[in-house]
């Protein structure tokens, strides 16, 4: 019997229908269980490599291949989690396509971590607890795998959620909780505990208030002049040189703190030396673009779109250095107390080898996890271009610098993420229109079609998408006792088995 026209074209419809959901579940696979099972792989390798060399950990080799995948997992985590801080911008203000960035972090992350890595972690429970003669290296290894593993696990969890967390406080809270289930909350510092309470709320606050002042900069003296490209030409120059300095000076005092430890002095000459260059350098540059530009604000921003790549590469690499010692720092610690007659030491050298299980983890993570952070960080919160994107990145270098300068603990997330805020609220308070004065007896949306154009009018104010802000928010505020609550029910467990 043959079918009418309307019975074919349901079917085709149908067909249609049945295909793409195919490809959708396809599509759902690859994104979903491809990267976990490249992780599991990755992870496996860690473990039958420290198992290969099991005769050099003698009878203490099982609890370090144990700790060497945790490590592991928590550099995945760490990938996957914190580096969209440094990405995210540039995806962000399309200076960066998602692959172009991972592919750049990935290098400079695992440089960052091989060349210039702390070798030393100092006070590798980072100051938060006191471990004394009364806690015993077996206690000690348990509270170190409890801390990694439940950092790890909160991270990962942030994660799934889309939320950009301190790895730096999920290790702080993890070390906390265990150290307060192994030895009471006498073994605490609670001294340090105060200043990482205060820098959830100095980090973000500084970051944003310094992107805002540096963004307001760029509208006021060169975005709304008149005359955009006479304005780019003097202060486009200044800015790169700035940047410049800001990323010297961030990288003498922490980037290549392995390599060579610089003096206030040196950092402040070093600085200086590299703003003269780059302002010197960089103007003939800009003169030169300049001269084949349209006077409107789409060609100014290509200006900032070199400083702006050249800035995540280095905070990339900067974060490898300082950041890889969140996942194999309780590593290094555990490794140590393996055939050390003296017992528990206050401060650790980190071997290659871990120093390796750290830097490819995160470059791992982030070339598998990291592109959905990246995403929320550059463009879910608010909408970036190149010169908002800059003044992110160079908000971050100088924060990082005052903090470190007044000896403050900081987060790279939370000051990243901070300065994302600054700018979109920024952007809020000067693109808004001004609100409608209500007289008394004055009617409000008095037609239909007035109030669908104020409906509209109020969602435009809206620049900042208040959800990610409310629900990153509460991620920084939980990390630390969620975290901590996690390791004390670990360490616990470990101590049944």
């Amino acid at each position: 019997m043959l079918k009418s026209p309307k019975d074919l074209e349901n079917r085709y419809v149908n067909d249609l229908r049945r295909f793409a959901f195919g490809q959708s579940q396809v599509f759902n696979f690859k994104g979903v269980f491809v990267p976990i099972g490249l992780a599991t792989i990755f992870l496996s390798l860690v473990g039958v490599f420290v198992a290969s060399s099991h005769i050099s950990f003698g009878e203490d080799w099982l609890i370090v291949v144990v700790a060497a995948v945790v490590g592991g997992y928590m550099a995945l985590n760490i990938g996957a989690n914190d580096v969209a801080n440094n990405m995210g911008p540039s995806v962000g203000g399309k200076v960066l396509t998602v692959f172009g960035a991972v592919m750049i972090a990935a290098v400079c992350e695992s440089a960052g971590a091989l060349l210039a890595g702390g070798d030393v972690v100092k006070t590798v429970s980072k100051g938060i607890i006191s471990p004394g003669d009364d806690l015993g290296v077996v206690a000690f290894r348990n509270l170190m795998l409890s801390a990694l593993l439940a950092a790890a696990l909160w991270i990962n969890l942030a994660t799934i959620m889309s939320a950009p967390v301190s790895t730096t406080h999920a290790i702080v809270g993890g070390v906390l909780g265990a150290g307060i289930a192994a030895a009471g909350v006498g073994l605490v510092n609670w001294p340090t505990m105060g200043k990482i309470a205060a820098n959830w709320v100095i980090s973000p606050v500084l970051g944003a208030a310094l992107a805002a002042i540096f963004l307001l900069f760029i509208k006021l003296r060169i975005l709304l002049v008149e005359d955009k490209l006479t304005a780019a030409q003097r202060w486009v120059p200044i800015l790169m040189a700035i940047m410049a300095a800001a990323f010297g000076a961030y990288m003498s005092m922490k980037g290549l703190k392995k390599i060579w430890r610089a003096s206030p002095s040196e950092v402040l000459l070093v600085s200086a030396i590299i703003f003269i260059l780059t302002y010197l350098i960089s103007r003939p540059y800009i003169q030169k673009r300049i001269k084949r530009m349209e006077d409107d604000k789409k060609a100014i921003y290509s200006l900032f779109d070199a400083p702006l790549i050249m800035g995540a590469a280095l905070l990339s690499f900067a974060h490898g250095a300082n950041d890889v010692a969140n996942a194999v720092g309780p590593l290094a610690a555990i490794v140590s107390t393996i055939n050390n007659e003296s017992g528990i030491a206050s401060s650790v050298t980190i071997p290659l080898w871990v120093m390796a299980v750290g830097a490819f983890g995160i470059a791992f993570g982030l070339g598998l996890f990291g592109p959905k952070l990246i995403s929320v960080v550059g463009e879910k919160i608010t909408r970036l271009n190149s010169p908002r994107a800059f003044c992110v990145a160079l908000s971050a270098a100088i924060t990082v610098l005052i903090a470190t300068t007044l000896g403050l603990p900081v987060s790279s997330t939370h000051i990243a993420v901070g300065a994302v805020f600054g700018v979109g609220f920024l952007r809020e308070f000067m693109e808004n229109p001004n609100k409608r004065k209500l007289k008394p007896g004055h009617k409000l949306n008095a037609t239909a079609e007035e109030a669908f154009n104020s409906s509209r009018v109020r969602s435009g104010r809206r620049l900042v998408r208040r959800s990610f802000v409310l629900s990153i928010m509460a991620a920084w505020v939980i990390t630390v006792p969620a975290s901590a609550l996690l390791a004390a029910c670990l360490y616990n467990f470990l101590l049944v088995l």
